[in-house]
């Protein structure tokens, strides 16, 4: 038998990187309970240089080294330099990452200890960590219909399976609907997606419960039981004939979710023209009989009996999945909270996705760039009797890439504000443009040559930070910097739109409860396996879709979704499903390795 070779571990944990408090000594004792493992040392034991790790090195004799904690391989290529300048195989790091395997996400001192094991040993833990396989219930749940939930939900049922598409609006198609083109094509985001809503409403094997949000969760992996709360739309589904003499009639107003609050819509209303399903809906805030019991003039104007009920209530519904694919999206960075550039006080500051309803021609102004105005009751709209903006500056990385709010970027601010820019050119080409960026970030397929296409279309493109906007009158004074020229720049424009970065969903944190699955210091769903696994989850049978596990495009969502079937494909397939990551124990893993270390190479 082979000696085992001297193995150093060093826990490292800058910055208290580490779930507190976390049991050292524990850790420290298992690890020197292996043959192997010599010594052992924490992040605050000596300074982490060349020349106090290569005393180390020496000191103990160490063949090998196991480098522990969140972040490891930051700081591999110090050790693996360090081992070469003593005369030791560079080969010979290794890392214990924990929070590949979701020992990051909450303290669990056995699930530490089990990756620690595996690298002592050699053993991949995805050989020694594998959870048991349940029997699956071929039916499926996803949550949000988006481009992503869509995509997932039509792969699974053209395998001929049952899929339930929740979704909490009263539509399907997500952000994407609301959409005029899509970067770098310039392809209509709606000639793509609303055939695919159609398509999901009339496949035999998709139960579409719109207006309604899952409630609970219970069981195990491949046997779930979810209680789903039917939001009261108290209007027939099945009657309605979505003529529009309701909302006619209808005297209450409110700000339109689906047009961003840049227009207002009737308290019944049918959120979009395209929308699936097209029936009408009671926004129950906004109706005056809901309210104080004083009108119905909706259900007087109605010519199907019975077709519309305010006194209708939510309902609850049970059903039994065996899988589930979360695909609940995100919420745009909200621009209030930048105070520097006014947005909320000046009118004419919009955010990314109320200029998207401005240029898209089933939006307020039916694809016409016009100024924000007033209507006779006070009300901030957009309408095609205002002016058209001459000057137009878009800023981006608003609420990305700042520490004070959000530290990552959100990958898709660059190329739709590229977008605006070639649109305004088409709508306004009289108009003067400004891109204010920090870096471009064009990194898909595509993009780069859609960037050096908009440089050519006389739009000025400056690198920079903008410090701030204020009023002038009726216009809008803009002070940044050009970091190429060295200069600080003052422009007076008419609008200004805001980039707004993409947050996670404001429900995240509570489906995160429902599921019992992690979301991380951002709001994002964790994943898996960042690399290995990016639709699993430490759950049996709880898959992820699309930007509810981080900023993505939507090609890279429509991927995501497609993944995710496949995933719960594969388990209806076999008729099983693995279990938790949390079912396997220390002792399984401990014997796992056993059985593994002893098979001859």
């Amino acid at each position: 038998m082979n000696k085992p070779e001297a193995t150093g571990i060093f826990f490292y944990n800058p910055a208290g990187l580490l779930p507190d408090p976390v049991n050292y000594d524990e850790l420290l004792l298992y690890s020197l309970g292996f043959p192997e493992v010599v010594k052992t040392w924490t992040y605050h034991e000596f300074i982490w240089n060349e020349k106090s790790i290569f005393k180390k090195i020496n000191e103990n004799k160490l063949e090998r080294i196991i480098i522990a904690g969140l972040l490891p391989g930051t700081v591999k290529a110090l050790f693996s330099k360090t081992m070469a300048l003593a005369g030791k195989d560079p080969e010979k790091v290794y890392l214990a990452s924990f929070n590949d395997y979701f020992t990051g996400s909450s303290i669990d001192a056995d699930r530490y200890k089990a990756v620690l094991a595996c690298i002592i040993k050699g053993v991949p833990y995805e050989f020694a960590g594998i959870p048991d396989d349940l029997p699956v219930n071929p039916a499926t749940l996803v949550i949000g219909a988006g481009i992503a939930g869509i995509q997932a939900a039509l792969e699974i049922a053209y395998s001929n399976n049952l899929v339930y598409l929740v979704e909490k609006s009263g539509t399907i198609g997500g952000k994407m609907a609301t959409f005029d083109k899509t970067f770098p094509t310039l392809d209509c985001a709606a000639c793509i997606l609303t055939p695919k809503m159609v398509e999901v409403n009339q496949h035999p094997h998709i139960r579409l419960m719109s207006y309604s949000e899952v409630r609970e969760i219970s069981g195990l992996p491949g046997n779930y039981t979810v209680k789903v709360l039917k939001k009261a739309r108290k209007v027939n589904i099945q009657t309605c004939i979505g003529c529009g003499t309701c909302a006619e009639k209808c005297p209450a107003q409110a700000p339109s979710e689906f047009d961003a609050g840049t227009t207002l819509r009737k308290a019944i209303y049918i959120p979009f023209p395209q929308a699936v399903p097209n029936k009408y809906l009671v926004d129950a805030e906004s109706c005056i009989y809901l309210k104080n019991g004083k009108c119905k003039a909706c259900m007087k104007a109605c010519p199907v009996p019975d077709c519309i009920n305010l006194d209708e209530q939510d309902s609850e519904v049970s059903i039994e999945v065996g899988n589930i694919v979360v695909a609940t999206g995100f919420k745009p960075f909200d621009a209030s909270r930048m105070s520097q550039f006014g947005y909320g006080r000046f009118p004419n500051v919009l955010t990314s996705l109320e200029f998207e309803r401005l240029l898209n021609a089933s939006g307020p102004t039916g694809g016409n760039i016009h100024l924000r105005s007033q209507d006779k009751k006070g009300n901030r709209i957009f309408n095609q009797a205002s002016e058209k903006p001459e000057k137009i500056a878009i800023i981006h990385c608003v609420g990305s890439r700042d520490k004070n709010y959000n530290k990552y970027c959100s990958r898709v601010c660059c190329m739709y504000s590229l977008k605006f820019s070639h649109l305004i050119v088409e709508k306004l080409p009289d108009a003067e443009i400004f891109e204010y960026f920090i870096d471009m970030r064009s990194f898909g397929k595509g993009y780069e040559e859609f960037y050096e296409r908009i440089k050519e279309e006389d739009v000025a493109i400056i690198r920079g930070k903008t410090a701030k906007v204020e009023e002038a009158g009726n216009k809008l004074f803009i002070r940044g910097e050009d970091i190429l020229k060295g200069e600080i720049l003052e422009n007076v424009v008419d609008m200004v739109v805001l980039s707004v970065g993409l947050e996670a969903g404001e429900d995240a944190r509570s489906i995160s409860r429902l599921l019992k699955i992690p979301i991380n210091e951002d709001g994002w769903f964790e994943e898996a396996h960042y690399n290995l696994d990016p639709t699993g989850t430490c759950r049996g049978g709880i898959f992820l879709a699309g930007t509810c596990q981080g900023p993505k495009d939507i090609p890279d969502s429509v991927a995501q979704g497609s993944a995710a079937a496949a995933r719960v494909i594969q388990s209806i397939l076999k008729g099983r499903v693995r279990n938790d990551v949390a079912s396997v124990s220390l002792l399984q893993v401990e014997e796992k390795i056993k059985e593994l270390s002893s098979v001859p190479i």
